[in-house]
């Protein structure tokens, strides 16, 4: 998660534009009905997975200037219906199976929407400029009452079906509509769409390298970053559920041996440091061993060992004896050996946001992430915490994946309006540095390519059972520190407990689950 804001590509705006937020008229679901039904037996309003919160939302009470348009456009309607004097054509058109008006029983403005312009003419009127009347007409309402969320659907649906020409098309209406300075539902727009840009354009792996950091992080660097710790507390509430299970199951323990395999900013152990100086017998020696990929930008210029240092600092200020050891390899290929584990250590393994980035039986017949799990269980620790998203978005094929990776992260851009005033740069930099770059890769790539790969709860559960782990559950120390903290963030923020693992969301939508196993 390190990020600079240089990129090896020419424009991050090429990607992430800030474009002016037009006004959109919404019309109310008062006025369409969703039962509305065409002949056939479909329905008028696709049935959208979003949620239910994807219905036309109420207009504004001031827009009265678009009740008078559209109530000259109704008119103007009628009087096309009304000026054919041919009758034969009259009973074709009252008889048609695609239009069944009925203006005392049903509103008018649901009737517009039951044309579609990419029908044939002759199918619904009797004169070609009624027909283009009508259909130019329809197109028109249609396009006001669309919001970006259902836009965003339909553009996914279109690229999911090939239509790639419709598709570009709705990517331009949707960068005119959306804003990165805007509301929440503006700001997930905005990187949704570059996502489906990335997608179509098959350049979400490029992006996805260019969002990386391409500088050694700083000690500035280093404290930018714990931003998104911050602002974010479902990311700290699963650091510190980890952090509380590794210090009661190493309670009585002096020497403790603690293997991280995505250390990151090492954020998580400042907290954890401070607890073990603070305890009343306090531990002779603690190790911290990180795994380093070698093809990392930060390893040739010392990156993770300036997380060590800064880690060890903290240790001498408390007068905590620490050591910090990074290995030089990919996750996948780690063996036990070049862990250094010593007899007489207990011994921590912890995965906080990790393991998501391991490929699995659906990417390869390798399943590089059981084997990992499988290696870490041979080693018999102590304790082995897990902390990750709680969303699919791995086997999910992509029409639901985006639509999981939509709600999961527009959840997060509202936690973020609560924690940070709207104009803030802190919360901008954060959700282009750090959560953009998952945003594109979530939904633009596929394969091997395609590194942000979460699971729900109780795949994570399966998983750690089947490589023989124990559920060990959360002790109560736990949640209640947490409720305490919700409290000082906010009460939209929710916690529960469920099968051992503790579940921290905002709202009604889970975020990031945190378990423990031996």
């Amino acid at each position: 998660m390190y990020m600079t804001d240089t990129y090896s590509i020419k424009s991050y705006e090429k990607y992430f534009r800030d474009s002016q937020t037009e006004e959109l008229i919404e019309l109310s679901s008062s006025d369409i009905s969703t039962s509305s039904i065409h002949p056939d037996g479909a329905s008028v309003v696709a049935n959208n997975p979003f949620d239910s919160c994807l219905m036309m939302e109420n207009r504004s009470g001031d827009s009265v200037e678009v009740d008078r348009v559209m109530r000259s456009k109704l008119e103007a309607l009628e009087r096309a219906l009304l000026e054919d004097s041919d009758i034969e054509a009259e009973e074709e058109y009252e008889n048609s199976r695609c239009l069944e008006i009925d203006w005392a029983d049903h509103d008018p403005v649901q009737n517009m929407l039951l044309l579609d312009e990419h029908d044939s003419p002759k199918e619904y009127s009797s004169s070609d400029s009624n027909v283009t009347s009508i259909g130019s007409i329809a197109k028109e309402i249609r396009k006001i009452s669309r919001n970006p969320k259902q836009l965003l659907y339909e553009c996914a649906t279109a690229i999911s079906e090939g239509n790639d020409k419709e598709a570009s098309s709705m990517i331009n209406n949707l960068r005119q509509m959306v804003s990165i300075q805007g509301e929440p539902s503006q700001r997930i727009a905005a990187y949704m769409v570059e996502g489906l840009a990335a997608r179509l354009a098959e350049s979400g792996k490029s992006i996805y390298r260019a969002l990386k950091c391409k500088e050694p992080p700083s000690s500035d660097r280093l404290a930018a970053m714990q931003i998104l710790f911050e602002i974010c507390p479902c990311f700290k509430f699963g650091f510190i559920a980890a952090n509380n299970a590794i210090t009661e199951a190493v309670k009585d323990e002096m020497k403790i041996h603690i293997i991280d395999f995505d250390i990151n900013q090492g954020s998580q152990y400042i907290n954890l440091i401070q607890t073990l100086a603070l305890r009343s017998r306090k531990p002779s020696h603690v190790r911290l061993t990180g795994i380093d990929d070698p093809e990392s930008v930060q390893r040739s210029v010392g990156g993770l060992n300036i997380i060590g240092q800064r880690l060890k600092k903290l240790a001498e200020a408390l007068g905590l004896s620490f050591e910090f050891r990074a290995v030089a390899s990919k996750a996948s290929i780690v063996t036990s050996s070049m862990l250094n584990c010593h007899r007489g250590e207990a011994l921590v393994v912890n995965f906080a946001f990790q393991l998501h980035h391991m490929p699995d039986e659906s990417v390869s017949t390798v399943n590089e992430r059981d084997q990992l799990l499988r290696l870490v269980k041979s080693l018999n620790p102590k304790i082995v915490t897990v902390v990750e998203q709680d969303v699919n978005t791995n086997t999910a094929p992509f029409l639901q994946r985006f639509v999981e990776a939509y709600n999961y992260y527009s959840a997060v851009f509202e936690s973020l309006d609560v924690t940070l005033p709207r104009e803030s740069q802190d919360r901008m930099n954060v959700e282009r540095q750090c959560l953009a770059r998952d945003i594109v890769n979530t939904v633009a790539c596929e394969g091997e390519d395609r590194i942000e790969r979460y699971e729900v709860a109780g795949k994570w559960r399966a998983r750690m059972t089947m490589a023989g782990f124990s559920s060990s559950p959360m002790s109560t120390n736990a949640s209640d520190e947490i409720r305490k903290l919700v409290k000082v963030y906010c009460d939209r923020y929710k916690i529960k407990e469920e099968k051992g693992a503790l579940h921290f969301g905002w709202e009604d939508k889970n975020l990031i689950v945190a378990s423990a196993w031996r």
